[in-house]
């Protein structure tokens, strides 16, 4: 049996400020009408299983909507309590797998990539799938154009060409002068992070080059508690594991690592510029999306995510501008941009790690306005979904019904409330919104008190057995 594994668990901090840790840029239509997660999990082969997910603790419910919108079933669901690069997370799904079923071929992708040549794609799985029969690691290597410094590099022994090619070792993005070596030798291939191996195989060689992760691995899998659909790893033993990509800790170690070529169209989406490159264009080689008007302007991305963008005599800029941020910055300098993430998140700026709208699993909230005691909520609710039963120590909330009909928890009351009606929520007060209907319902919360934090939520009832 060949089961895809998706990891989603990266940030994604090149591409902000549309790309946020809490949303990063995996689950967001960058390129096409579909997200990239939703993507990768389209293109697989139609004779594989249903996929089987790896994602941060905070973006389960994402993922689960995303499978949705596509039909998409799934094997499971694995939550990493915290990121410790790729490495551990394979063996997580590893682990699982072989509990599930007989020794299955693992086909693991990452849900950020933009693949084009389908047909091209699937003939490089299908040689790689047999290759891992033969108890290889193989990894697909994508045939380099140019020197690029925002990829990592496969060094090949090419001097036995078939249809693989023994690997020699790992490089991360080197520096130009390097790269520009690399692609004269022609003995080096971009790292496309695509593997395909049995999951004893890959356990195995984990086991022997990486045995604290290994074990690790195996005491946090133990007696793994059920979260809806979900599988939550342990907190407490996971958070020991090094932190190790499968690149390091068992490919370039291992005697049984090669590569496949693949030579179809193939990115990571790392920058700004990557997304451009891949975009329609008009006759001044400009990308544009949103509201935005261009004049004199050549060579450069325009993202517009609300208002009107105006842009006059320049050239090779990308300009990205979202609700609460706004992105300038020289085409060919948006790899930079992870460092100035890096920097904002030292400052503890909230726009790192959130949007100003935050989906939840019962729909979203959009935070319109603030100031000193007091905070203003569009908060919108599916159908049929509710909130929390829950209560606050330091905040009270005004409700005003905008669209729909809510039903209203307060206390030891429930009522409904409909357009233009209002309520008022006194703070240590139990309470609950609901949407009951078979249509949206949208409210205007406003919050006043001394603290207003996400954390001053006490939940009693939970219908998504949230933790936090």
């Amino acid at each position: 049996m060949i089961i895809p594994v998706i990891l989603s668990g990266g940030s994604g901090s090149r591409l902000w400020p549309l790309s946020r840790e809490i949303y990063p840029k995996q689950f967001i239509n960058l390129i096409t009408n579909n997200s990239l997660f939703q993507e990768t999990i389209l293109r697989l082969p139609d004779n594989l299983t249903d996929p089987f997910i790896v994602c941060n603790e905070e973006h389960r419910f994402i993922v689960a909507e995303q499978l949705r919108q596509i039909n998409s079933s799934n094997k499971g669901i694995i939550l990493e309590p915290t990121a410790k690069n790729t490495a551990p997370a394979i063996a997580l799904s590893a682990m699982h797998l072989l509990r599930e079923e007989d020794d299955p071929t693992l086909m693991v992708l990452s849900a950020d990539h933009h693949i084009e040549d389908n047909g091209k794609f699937s003939e490089a799985l299908k040689t790689a799938i047999r290759i891992a029969k033969q108890d290889k690691m193989v990894t697909l290597g994508i045939q380099p154009n140019k020197a690029e410094i925002g990829y990592g590099y496969i060094e090949v022994d090419s001097s036995k060409q078939d249809e693989y090619y023994d690997i020699l070792s790992f490089t991360e993005k080197p520096s130009l002068e390097i790269a520009k070596k690399y692609l004269k030798s022609q003995k080096y291939y971009w790292n496309s992070g695509i593997f395909i191996f049995k999951a004893s195989t890959y356990l195995r060689e984990l086991k022997k080059f990486e045995p604290k992760i290994y074990e690790i691995c195996e005491k946090s899998y133990v007696d793994v508690p059920k979260d809806i659909d979900f599988i939550r790893i342990l907190n407490k033993q996971f958070n020991t594991c090094p932190s190790k990509s499968i690149d390091y800790a068992v490919m370039e170690k291992t005697k049984k690592g090669v590569v496949v070529p693949f030579d179809g169209v193939w990115s990571d989406i790392g920058s700004w510029d990557s997304i451009w490159s891949f975009k329609n264009k008009d006759i001044n080689n400009n990308s544009k999306e949103g509201d935005v008007v261009l004049d004199k302007v050549h060579n450069s991305y325009i993202h517009s995510s609300n208002r009107l963008i105006v842009a006059n005599d320049v050239s090779d800029l990308i300009i990205v501008d979202t609700q609460d941020a706004l992105l300038v910055s020289n085409k060919n300098s948006s790899q930079n941009i992870k460092k100035i993430v890096k920097n904002l998140k030292k400052d503890n700026r909230k726009e790192i790690n959130s949007h100003r709208k935050v989906y939840r699993p019962w729909g979203y909230y959009d935070s319109i306005d603030n100031g000193e005691d007091f905070q203003v909520k569009r908060i919108c609710v599916n159908p049929g979904a509710k909130l929390s039963l829950q209560k606050h120590k330091k905040r009270s909330e005004h409700w005003v019904i905008v669209k729909g009909v809510a039903l209203i928890t307060c206390g030891e009351k429930q009522f409904y409330l409909n357009e233009n009606e209002s309520t008022y929520i006194p703070k240590e007060k139990l309470h609950r919104l609901e949407n009951t209907t078979e249509s949206l319902l949208e409210i205007i919360e406003i919050q006043t008190g001394e603290y207003l934090g996400e954390d001053d939520i006490i939940r009693i009832e939970d219908d998504y057995n949230r933790k936090i």
